[in-house]
């Protein structure tokens, strides 16, 4: 591991320490303080419950304290405490329900303000304490029913067996007539006439309301999935639930429920058909009625749960983002010493390369900025070194040059000699006009290289030398395709090797004659150049030496092929220069490979 570390990256050995500081601390508390904030997630859960438990049971009190105020207003008007007083039998005013009965007018007002069909769907009284004509469906707002029509219910039932004086009633305790044309919950009072002394039957106030609306109530605050609010009356009816199937579930009986309302804990612990459950009730102000709350165990853990799993994928997240900025800073650190890495090693295999400016001054622009320096200095001394060898390599060449050119001069006036001594004053004349001309073309211009053109030129007045020597037995042709002719080819080039086919191939023949051919064609990039005799030609042993310079044979022309093939090489590479092939009692082709260039 140690090893892996020391020859990691530089970007890796920062990500890997932001790994150490960042993720190892963090999983470390995690680790010691997860069952402790995952107990505060789920008391916070519960808490938050049982804040709702409450606002719902407070928001029950509420709407039902709004039937006890209707019930007060109701039993408070004036025409209901002169309908039960002792003398409604002689009162002219109420005994019909007529456009002058102000005071009835007034009640029906009162009712007609309290019923919203929201909540208060209707409000009647049951009595028989009234004249005949305010009963029926042709009274305005048919608020009197007659008591007899209350018989056979169950919360008439009730009132008949105990001395309740009043009850709130669940749907069961209604007739279907009054479920299905007055409301589905109800409030009944028990009303004495007069002082309550009086021997004649009671009367009932029945306000009536929706259950729909208690069921809204109880469904707005639930928070936990599966759980459920419902109503319980003493009788352990269910008055309204926020889930049927649910409370039917989770039913516990009235006098467990009164237990739990006792509690000052808040939310007990108990299991209801091996679930485990909390649960919380309350009693609902002046009535018989308690609203439980019940809250299974599992969701509430499963949303600890779900808050840790949260907050890890924040976590990791934000994690995530810090190791991007970290990878995206340590990339710009990493990635400029990479630049100048990278171009340090390409010195390895060449001359240093100049980075792009830096446009961050910290230490690594530093770097960069000495490394640029550093690359400009040596590119400068190489270049003083290359401009060097350049001038050592023309140096070199024209050196060759010089041991080629007194050889040629020298051949040359031995055979103006040999013509003079011969008697030849016109063959010496010619050859001296020959010579001159040869060595105009030669002297004129001091440049390394010329034209294929003006070798050709040069190597014929060459032969027309020789000639002059040998009685004209040397017959030199030319087939150079002309788009050739102005290619570079350094100068004297041809002439040694055309000397050398002379001297060495047909002079020595037994003719003493022969033919000389030049040829020349491009093969992709190169020139090639082909001088052919149909001399007498070379062994092997001898072609094997006669470009190394190294033959026991000293003669002149062979070191001028030697210099010429090795001329060639300093100035175009190992890859070029002269190639002899021969075949004894043949002839010999000399190839001259060089790259196509024009002058």
């Amino acid at each position: 591991m140690k090893h892996i570390l020391r020859d990691a990256s530089i970007q890796a050995k920062l990500m890997f320490s932001h790994i150490i500081l960042i993720a190892i601390p963090t999983i470390v508390v995690l680790f010691f303080f997860y069952n402790r904030l995952y107990d505060l997630i789920v008391n916070d859960s519960i808490r938050q419950a049982l804040a709702l438990s409450r606002q719902t049971s407070s928001a029950l009190d509420a709407t039902i304290n709004q039937i006890s105020t209707i019930s007060s207003a109701v039993r408070g008007n004036s025409f209901m405490t002169s309908m039960f007083s002792d003398s409604i039998q002689n009162d002219a005013d109420l005994s019909t329900p007529n456009e002058g009965n102000s005071i009835f007018k007034d009640f029906q007002n009162l009712i007609h303000s309290e019923v919203d069909k929201n909540f208060v769907t209707s409000i009647h009284v049951y009595t028989d304490q009234l004249p005949s004509a305010y009963y029926g469906k042709d009274v305005p707002g048919n608020i009197f029913l007659s008591t007899d029509t209350a018989k056979g219910t169950y919360w008439h039932g009730i009132f008949s067996a105990t001395s309740k004086y009043a009850l709130y009633c669940p749907t069961f305790y209604l007739s279907d007539e009054e479920v299905h044309h007055f409301g589905q919950l109800a409030y009944i009072e028990k009303i004495f006439p007069g002082n309550g002394a009086s021997v004649r039957s009671p009367s009932y106030l029945a306000i009536y309301f929706s259950a729909d609306h208690l069921a809204a109530i109880l469904k707005q605050d639930i928070s936990v999935n599966h759980g459920v609010f419902y109503i319980l009356n003493e009788r352990n009816s269910i008055v309204a639930s926020s889930d049927v199937a649910l409370s039917g579930t989770y039913f516990m009986d009235y006098d467990t429920v009164r237990g739990l309302s006792s509690s000052d804990a808040g939310f007990t612990t108990k299991t209801v058909l091996g679930q485990k459950i909390y649960t919380v009730s309350y009693a609902i102000a002046d009535t018989d009625w308690y609203m439980v709350s019940v809250l299974p165990a599992a969701p509430v853990l499963r949303r600890g749960y779900l808050v840790i799993a949260n907050f890890l994928i924040l976590y990791i997240t934000m994690l995530a983002a810090a190791f991007v900025i970290a990878y995206r800073m340590s990339s710009s650190i990493t990635k400029r010493v990479g630049i100048v890495n990278d171009q340090m090693r390409i010195i390895r295999e060449g001359p240093p390369v100049r980075t792009p400016d830096p446009d961050i001054h910290d230490e690594i622009g530093e770097l960069t900025d000495s490394y640029n320096f550093m690359t400009d200095e040596m590119n400068a001394l190489i270049e003083n070194q290359r401009k060097a060898a350049d001038d050592l390599r023309i140096s070199e060449v024209r050196a060759l040059q010089a041991q080629i050119n007194p050889h040629f001069l020298y051949n040359t006036m031995d055979m103006i000699n040999w013509l003079s001594q011969t008697g030849k004053p016109d063959e010496v004349t010619s050859a001296i006009q020959a010579l001159s001309k040869f060595y105009k073309i030669t002297l004129s211009n001091r440049d390394l290289f010329g034209t294929i053109s003006s070798e050709v030129e040069h190597v014929k007045l060459y032969v027309q030398l020789q000639n002059m020597r040998y009685e004209n037995k040397i017959r030199f042709v030319t087939d150079i395709p002309e788009e050739l002719m102005e290619y570079s080819l350094p100068r004297l080039t041809l002439q040694p090797i055309v000397e050398n086919s002379i001297q060495h191939g047909i002079l020595e023949k037994p003719s003493r004659s022969g033919t000389i051919v030049l040829t020349g064609w491009k093969e992709n990039d190169d020139l090639i150049l082909l001088v052919s005799d149909d001399g007498v030609g070379m062994p092997p042993e001898k072609l094997n030496v006669i470009l190394t310079g190294t033959s026991e044979r000293k003669s002149g022309n062979n070191i001028a092929v030697h210099n010429t093939h090795q001329r060639m090489q300093v100035l175009y590479g190992e890859d070029f220069g002269l190639s002899y092939y021969s075949t004894p009692g043949q002839g010999t082709d000399v190839e001259i490979r060089i790259p196509a260039r024009s002058v």
